[in-house]
């Protein structure tokens, strides 16, 4: 992994190390001045970076509008269950501090008196290194000052989550946090005005939070200087798939796709030509490899046609069959559908039964037309956006690789 900022290994999981290491400067930056934070996340243009890019201090400026009811929660989101998304994971077991320190300012921004750190299960060790880590923090002086300038007392806690993938849709979180099953939730009244027990909640992805110590320390034009073009900052992508260098790579916002599979991932395993990426994990859109020169930032891929997501680009090599994939991919949407919406349960279960037919030569023109006709007419018929994962992955792969789908077809 390319490190711009602080390196892990030089503070391990030691609080005393990150101090060391100016680990903190942003925190004792941040109570200097509380009323200076959401400017300076504002002026950097942090942007979620659990997929949304929703720009950050527009979240924080909803929760910070509202008074405590009678507190308010932040729930730092970790539960990443997607295929092909490893980057929170690789945050929280090899960087607590970093990440917890920029939940203690976000807190600070927010008037937040309860810390949530919601992790998937199956990240024993980032559970253990995030528990052993907050001790630390609770035994630090920073802390003290931090319940002072609350005027209130912290609590930070780890909460593991469902381990559904739908757990971690922020709603979800919300259900989850508050013991019962994690059912995404209508839309109003949005986390900001009434989130857990009803108090005002902010939920951010824990990649996001990892950044907001070094704009503090640094500020917005350093931040700003990072990213390539019109874009801010660096961003973490998770590179997997058909290369031969899988892995965690930290690097400037807007790299070139080309750059990240052939000078980072070392290329195509047996140097065989791309043939497909699936962008932001397997809930987005496909790029090709006509689309390798576009930057890796939200805008460039979204105006071609595709999404950054998470980050996550699982590459794909000439003699992979496509619609193989897709079924794969949208088999695990349908086993992850919570059940609560019917046309989400019974239309991903029916896209999956379609897609194995096709995949192994059993499918007849009919079924593929049934195929094509819901992914028109799902989308936008649950509460949360699994169903429109699960079918822009279908549509974007049948507008690439028609072809393919059609070769598969029982003559």
């Amino acid at each position: 992994m390319k490190k711009v900022l602080l390196d892990p290994q030089s503070y391990g999981n030691s609080l005393s190390n990150w101090l060391k290491a100016n680990g903190g400067d942003g925190l004792e930056k941040a109570l200097s001045n509380p009323q200076n934070i959401l400017p300076t996340i504002e002026a950097a243009g942090l942007r979620g970076l659990g997929g949304s890019g929703f720009p950050t201090f527009k979240k924080w400026q909803f929760v910070c509008e509202q008074k405590p009811n009678p507190d308010k929660y932040l729930i730092c989101n970790g539960n990443e269950d997607e295929p092909g998304t490893f980057k929170d994971a690789f945050l929280l077991t090899n960087t607590p501090h970093q990440v917890i320190e920029g939940a203690l300012i976000t807190a600070l921004a927010n008037q937040i008196n309860k810390i949530i750190f919601y992790i998937n299960p199956d990240q024993k060790h980032s559970i253990e290194n995030m528990r052993c880590a907050i001790e630390q923090w609770q035994k630090n002086e920073f802390y003290a000052q931090i319940e002072q300038s609350l005027e209130t007392s912290i609590w930070m806690q780890v909460l593991e989550s469902s381990g559904h993938y739908i757990g971690g849709e922020e709603t979800a979180a919300i259900e989850w946090v508050e013991g019962k099953f994690p059912f995404p939730r209508g839309k109003p009244p949005f986390p900001a005005v009434s989130g857990v027990h009803d108090c005002p909640t902010l939920i951010n992805n824990i990649e996001t939070l990892a950044n907001v110590s070094h704009i503090i320390r640094k500020g917005a034009k350093w931040y700003q200087s990072l990213g390539r073009g019109a874009s801010a900052g660096n961003k973490l992508y998770c590179l997997s798939g058909d290369v031969l260098n899988p892995g965690v790579y930290e690097l400037p916002m807007g790299t070139p796709l080309s750059e990240l599979i052939y000078t980072h991932g070392g290329g195509m395993l047996l140097s065989k030509k791309l043939k497909a990426v699936f962008t932001g994990g397997v809930s987005s859109t496909i790029l090709t490899p006509k689309d390798l020169d576009v930057p890796l930032d939200f805008d460039s891929v979204h105006k071609r046609g595709s999404s950054l997501g998470t980050g996550a680009m699982i590459v794909v090599s000439e003699g992979t069959g496509i619609v193989k994939r897709v079924t794969e991919y949208v088999n695990f949407y349908a086993h992850s559908s919570c059940g609560q919406c019917p046309p989400c349960k019974t239309g991903t279960f029916y896209v999956s039964q379609l897609l194995n037919k096709i995949d192994t030569g059993r499918a007849s023109r009919v079924d593929l037309d049934s195929l094509i006709n819901l992914s028109k007419i799902l989308p936008g018929s649950g509460r949360c956006h699994l169903i429109d994962g699960a079918m822009k992955i279908v549509d974007s792969s049948l507008y690439h690789f028609n072809e393919e789908y059609r070769s598969s077809l029982i003559s």
